[in-house]
């Protein structure tokens, strides 16, 4: 019999571990043959995609609504923050969006979101036998209890179970799952069910004794401690785990004699930083991120990835040295790909009176290009056909302000009604296509004219990459390591029953 309910998976920290396991979980009973839809009330991300009704939500919730065999939907993440600076993001709801907001003035839109939050997880409770919800950052975020929508905010409004996630590869993760359940409030507390461990490494007896204790101080036990995996990275929720110098992936060894080596620059509003990771899957090609001029000497390609912020990271670009490095690449005949807001960046100009207020800016100068920005964002699936590097068919997503003002150089592709779109001028091109580069074909053909370009005579580009195949064994290993690595039976049984109302509470000076 398949289990009726719902479940929150809450985290200690940020990247504690909270979307894969919710990712697993979901592709556990999805193969198990249970209607199952993933949730997150509030997500606080750049990296987005477009549902096919031309929403926007987290790049977390769409790979989650793969896992459960479901097209990405803006039920599965009703509220999306996309932070343009430190102070203020642009509030997403139902995939439209509709207002900047700061920190502060965001709570006068909370009662309304509340709403909407209730009832599209009120929706999906009633047409799928089980909802996963993820939780945000950490509920022991204590500061914002009284405004929260995701954590024990949803738990108390819905009625949720709570598993509380801890990383323990980051250390102390023991001190994190007690704390984060000690500083909750007796009525939160109580529908904290227990807690599971991510990333251990090494042998789990020798983490026994630390379990028997957690649920000697709390009452509570540990479903499960996941391994580390290290097959797992692609479809990161934000930009955590952008490092500069940092690899992307888990490079394979080449199909030829030589490595490409791609420098993907780290802008400081970075969005959609899952662009690259295509590029990452294949073999030979290694991806790294980059913060400074240096880094791009010997390298092949330079990808400047989306911004949420186009003429604050241009500006970066200029004061960091590295508008000055690409565009010597580009003047040398080396290969350079701008996407999104990189693309816009390429250009000669950018007209800007809605994200920063700046209006006209010079760009790069690289391609003969000019946007202009508006207030209506642009969301669409979109597909079509490259025209250069063969005639491949290409498919992608579009989130952006900016709009081509005026084009001067080649098409890089026609949509299939026959609009052109995209760049290429010499060795630089650009697109404001996300997920471009997971068209395996026209991957393959632009990396073969990057070795071209950059005389990677050796370098010989993989027959078979699919990153679609690659995404779906992720979501497998993930079901997987949820079969193997927690007690399963336990976990359907909190998601039917709901939590033992015989819980402890843990007193400190705190309560």
């Amino acid at each position: 019999m398949n289990p009726k309910g719902a479940l929150l998976v809450a985290g200690t920290t940020s990247d504690a571990g909270k979307s894969v396991l919710v990712a697993g979980l979901c592709r556990m009973l999805a193969r198990r043959g249970v209607r199952v839809a993933p949730f997150k009330a509030q997500n606080m991300s750049n990296n987005s995609v477009v549902t096919l009704d031309g929403g926007e939500i987290g790049r977390a919730q769409a790979m989650q609504a793969s896992a459960c065999g479901l097209e990405p939907s803006v039920r599965f993440n009703p509220v999306l923050l996309k932070p343009g600076s430190d102070r203020t993001s642009q509030l997403v709801v139902r995939g439209r969006a509709v207002a900047q907001v700061s920190a502060s003035n965001y709570i006068e839109h909370r009662q309304s979101l509340r709403a909407v939050v209730a009832d599209e997880l009120s929706s999906l409770r009633e047409e799928f036998d089980v909802v996963i919800c993820e939780g945000a950052g950490s509920p022991a975020e204590i500061n914002l209890r009284a405004t929260d929508l995701a954590n024990m905010g949803l738990a108390t409004a819905a009625s949720l179970p709570v598993i509380v996630v801890g990383d323990i590869d980051r250390g102390g993760v023991l001190a994190h799952l007690f704390g984060t359940v000690a500083v909750l409030s007796p009525g939160d507390q109580a529908l904290v069910a227990g807690f599971v461990i991510n990333k251990f490494r090494g042998d789990p007896a020798l983490l026994a004794p630390g379990l028997d204790q957690l649920r000697a101080l709390t009452g509570r036990p540990t479903y499960g401690v996941v391994p580390f995996a290290d097959g797992l990275w692609m479809d990161a929720e934000d930009s955590l785990g952008t490092v500069p110098d940092a690899p992307v992936g888990r490079p394979r060894a080449p199909h030829g004699s030589q490595w490409l080596r791609v420098a993907a620059v780290r802008l400081p509003r970075i969005s959609n930083t899952t662009d690259v990771e295509a590029l990452a899957c294949e073999p030979g090609v290694s991806v790294h991120w980059v913060t400074e001029p240096s880094r791009l000497e010997d390298v092949d390609l330079v990808v400047v990835p989306g911004s949420k912020s186009t003429v604050s990271d241009l500006e970066w670009l200029r004061r960091s040295g590295l508008a000055d490095a690409i565009a010597a690449r580009g003047a040398a005949g080396l290969p350079v790909l701008g996407i999104c807001g990189g693309y816009q960046m390429l250009g000669r100009t950018i007209d800007d009176t809605v994200e920063s207020g700046a209006g006209a800016v010079r760009g790069l100068g690289l391609l003969d290009l000019d946007i202009e920005f508006a207030a209506d964002k642009v969301l669409a699936q979109v597909a079509g056909q490259s025209m250069q590097f063969g005639p491949n068919p290409v498919s992608g997503y579009e989130i952006h302000h900016g709009r081509v003002a005026r084009n001067g150089d080649d098409a890089l592709s026609t949509t299939a009604s026959g609009i052109a779109e995209g760049s290429l001028r010499g060795s630089v091109l650009g697109t404001h296509w996300h997920g471009l580069l997971e068209s395996d074909d026209f991957r393959r053909s632009l990396l073969t004219w990057v070795a071209e370009k950059s005389g990677r005579t050796g370098f010989e580009v993989a027959p078979d990459t699919s990153v679609a195949a690659l995404r779906e064994q992720q979501l497998d290993l993930l079901a997987d390591l949820v079969e193997d690595n927690l007690d399963v039976d336990a976990v359907l049984d909190l998601i039917e029953h709901g939590v033992d109302p015989g819980l402890d509470t843990i007193v400190t000076q705190l309560l």
